[in-house]
């Protein structure tokens, strides 16, 4: 068994949990703030798919829960499963928003400040889109 290194990425967010939860855990709503899914993210039948710069990905969620779990899955053809935890917890009447990113064998050091960078902007265009929404129940940001 292989250990991964590994960075947590968060970012505090001025939006109840729920409110938050609510928007981040569609899966059509990664394509807002997502940058790795946000041009070819699509619905094919039962599963999700994405175009990468590797080939086409099938992406499995995990289920809504009350957990504020928002782990995701992306599978490309012939290569690992790549797990991507993804965490929302309540900080005071916000969120606290905590990604999880794993080196992934064989990336390079550059490789992984690059990914850890994209992942920064994600999380800060997802605070965005979360504290400029309407109050409760509203999905358009």
């Amino acid at each position: 068994m292989t250990v991964l290194e590994a960075r947590l990425i968060g970012i505090a967010v001025d939006c109840p949990m729920e409110e938050a939860y609510a928007f981040a855990s569609r899966p059509e709503n990664f394509l807002k703030w997502a940058a790795g899914m946000s041009t070819s993210l699509h619905r094919d039948g039962g599963e999700w798919r994405a175009e990468t710069p590797l080939g086409e990905a099938t992406v499995r969620f995990s289920p809504a829960n009350g957990f504020g779990v928002l782990d995701h899955w992306v599978m490309l053809p012939g290569k690992p499963v790549i797990h991507i935890p993804l965490r929302m917890v309540e900080n005071g009447t916000g969120t606290q928003v905590v990604f999880t990113l794993f080196r992934q064998p064989g990336m390079s050091d550059g490789d992984f400040d690059q990914d850890a960078a994209m992942v920064e902007k994600d999380l800060a265009t997802l605070r965005q889109l979360l504290e400029s929404r309407e109050p409760a129940g509203s999905d358009q940001p």
